[in-house]
């Protein structure tokens, strides 16, 4: 099948807003609003299943954020991206506060990534996408797993754990942790699209570190799961994502160095660009503040950025490096835009 060329007609851009508390839905092609669904409160992350045309979004607290909420949520909610209606809830209890959302469309498995309970360690939870039920739970042996991506052969899965020196690694068929990869503090993470590589954002420093604290990109081999390659960042990077032909991103925050620490402080991003093989910087990309999620159109062509302080969301051109324009999204505080989904039409 060809890729849908970026921004065809019909197609949509999905953005969370977290304190919004909600979905919009932008035409891509011409970035007009076409919608704003209301979801339960803290949605964080999204992910699109085209075989049944649906989006899912992940509600991780009753409010607040990682270590400072008043609550872990335990929905994941369910919208049909078509009539852009939500159509049912799934409730992951005893489960709860899921982050990551990851799909294996040959299997028809969806996977939330989930904090740790009072008996369990954090994990993965496994649900049929056909019926939606609960296929099972797979434990990460760390306490809160965040982003979870897997291999195009949906054979093994990663998540990445702030608050551990290691990235698990999962083998999804037996459902069982298999290793843990060294690499301290580890935030965002993407599989390569020939699944040989996995990326991995992670401080320079030993873990436990500062949140500011500068951040490396770990190139590790699938088959030895062995860092290969590591990429310097200026900045701390928290997003990381391969787009279709293999260029990789990584967003950057950028801080005011004489008032280092707090999210009011934070300077506009950066988006920067690696040339897929070669993993050579190809340039950078100025964005808004804070940038917190990563996602790309199908044919590889346009980039976009989700801003988490000034609540837009940058549309980046990836042939050019230049922006093409932001979009903005509600919010009523000061976590805004998140979780990103680019949705194609259903005839493309």
């Amino acid at each position: 099948m060809t890729p849908t060329t970026a921004g065809s007609p019909g197609d949509q851009l999905a953005v969370v807003s977290q304190s919004g508390s909600t979905v919009t839905f932008f035409d891509a092609a011409t970035h007009e609003r076409l919608d704003i669904l209301q979801m339960p409160p803290q949605p964080h992350e999204l992910c699109f299943d085209p075989d049944h045309r649906l989006l899912y979004c992940a509600s991780t607290y009753r409010s607040g954020f990682y270590h400072a909420h008043q609550g872990r949520s335990h929905e994941i909610t369910v919208i049909d991206v078509d009539t852009r209606t939500i159509v049912a809830t799934l409730d992951l209890s005893p489960d709860h506060a899921p982050h990551g959302l990851a799909l294996d469309r040959s299997r028809a498995r969806l996977y939330a990534s989930v904090e740790a309970t009072d008996t369990e360690p954090g994990g993965v939870v496994v649900i049929d996408t056909r019926t939606h039920a609960r296929l099972g739970r797979i434990s990460t042996m760390a306490p809160g797993p965040h982003w979870f991506a897997i291999t195009p052969d949906g054979r093994h899965g990663y998540a990445t754990n702030k608050e551990a020196p290691f990235v698990s690694v999962v083998e999804l068929d037996r459902g069982v942790c298999t290793d843990r990869i060294p690499v301290p503090g580890s935030e965002g993470l993407a599989v390569a699209p020939d699944g040989r590589h996995v990326y991995v954002a992670a401080p320079k420093a030993a873990f436990p570190t500062p949140s500011s604290a500068p951040t490396v990109l770990h190139v590790i081999d699938t088959t030895t799961h062995e860092t290969v390659r590591t990429l310097p960042t200026k900045g701390q990077t928290m997003p990381v994502h391969a787009t279709a032909d293999g260029t990789l991103l990584a967003g950057e925050l950028r801080q005011d160095a004489a008032h280092g620490g707090p999210l009011g402080n934070q300077l506009p991003g950066v988006l920067t660009v690696f040339a897929p093989d070669t993993l050579t910087p190809r340039g950078e990309v100025q964005v808004g503040r804070f940038p917190l999620t990563l996602t790309s159109s199908p044919d590889g062509r346009r980039a976009y950025v989700s801003n988490l302080l000034d609540s837009t969301v940058t549309v980046v051109d990836l042939q050019t490096l230049r922006p093409v324009t932001n979009l903005t999204v509600g919010r009523t505080d000061e976590s805004g835009a998140h979780g990103l989904a680019y949705i194609p039409s259903a005839k493309n």
